[in-house]
């Protein structure tokens, strides 16, 4: 799998977005606007609580 999926709790709204782990470009809450998400190069450090990490799931 080349990167994960995490949802991401926003710290001043708590609005939930699913966010990709190696985002490229900074990542904003959309409702309130707050950076949730900024690259490194390689995996995304996340500013809000990471609630759950999505997993690929193969269908039949």
């Amino acid at each position: 799998m080349a990167g994960q999926f995490y949802r991401v709790t926003c710290p001043d709204c708590e609005n939930e977005q699913t966010l990709y782990g190696k985002a490229a470009s900074d990542v904003a809450c959309a409702v309130c606007g707050h950076v949730l998400a900024r690259p490194t190069g390689g995996k995304a450090v996340f500013e809000g609580e990471v609630t759950e990490t999505i997993t690929r799931q193969n269908h039949a």
